[in-house]
């Protein structure tokens, strides 16, 4: 017998969870469904991404060869260029390192973690 689970959540740490949502509620256009000092959460069709406060919060260095492999998240979009413009203005920034060429862009959030856009696959 298999058994398939479906993703309901994923959580992640933060320094700062209002702006943390805020921050992927624009890039995403998902809704903020929560929104405390201590926690905050957006969701779309029936998937969430919770923010939790973590005291004294580090972001990962980026790149960062010595430490343990952290999360990120790969977003697609339809257009890189665009998107990266659309996410810098709304509190991203982009790293000197790029490791991935012309398929993909690394950002930092404003709270420092980074994360990859992607172009969408096509057909």
């Amino acid at each position: 017998m298999t058994v398939n689970a479906d993703l309901a959540m994923v959580n992640l740490d933060s320094s700062d969870p209002v702006a943390h949502a805020r921050f992927y509620h624009r890039v995403l256009g998902w809704e903020v469904t929560h929104s405390q000092a201590e926690y905050a959460m957006i969701s779309a069709d029936g998937v969430s991404i919770g923010f939790g406060l973590v005291p004294g919060y580090t972001p990962p260095a980026w790149p960062d060869e010595t430490a343990g492999k952290r999360y990120h998240l790969d977003l697609y979009v339809d257009d890189l260029a665009a998107a990266e413009k659309e996410f810098v203005a709304a509190g991203a920034a982009k790293p000197e390192f790029q490791p991935g060429g012309e398929r993909w862009v690394v950002l930092i959030d404003p709270i420092g973690q980074p994360f990859c856009i992607c172009p969408r696959p096509q057909g």
